[in-house]
C-alpha cells in the first residue's frame, strides 16, 4: 500500500493506493498518528480512490483515528470510494459517522 499525506486548510489528506489489510494497517496508523501529533491538522480526509481492498484491520485503523479526532473536537471524512469499499463502509456503519463525498474538493469544502 502507498500512503500519500498532505495538509491543506488544517486538514490532513490521506491518499491511499493498494490494499489496506492486516499487513499494512500498522503503517497507516503510524503515519496518521505522527501527523496528528504535530497538532497542525484538526480534521482528516481519507481519499480512497486508489484503494483496491480493505479488511477489518483497515476499519479498525479508521475507527481509532475517528475516535481520537472526536475527542480533540475534530472531524473525519472520506471521499472517492469505489463500489467495494463503499459497501464495506456501509456494512460497518462508517457511513453513519463519517461524511462521504464523491470528490476531494467537495469533502474539503465540508470539513
Amino acid at each position: 500500500m502507498q500512503i500519500e499525506l498532505e495538509t491543506k486548510y488544517r486538514t490532513l489528506i490521506v491518499r491511499l493506493t493498494g490494499e489496506l489489510d492486516h499487513h499494512t494497517a500498522d503503517s497507516l496508523r503510524t503515519a496518521i498518528e505522527k501527523e496528528l501529533d504535530r497538532d497542525i491538522a484538526t480534521s482528516v480526509l481519507l481519499n480512497l480512490q486508489g484503494l483496491t481492498f480493505m479488511d477489518s484491520s483497515g476499519l479498525g485503523v479508521i475507527l481509532g483515528r475517528y475516535r481520537r479526532l472526536s475527542q480533540m473536537g475534530g472531524s473525519m471524512a472520506a471521499c472517492c470510494l469505489n463500489q467495494q469499499v463503499a459497501r464495506i463502509f456501509e456494512l460497518s456503519g462508517l457511513t453513519r459517522i463519517l461524511g462521504i463525498y464523491p470528490t476531494e474538493e467537495l469533502a474539503l469544502q465540508n470539513l
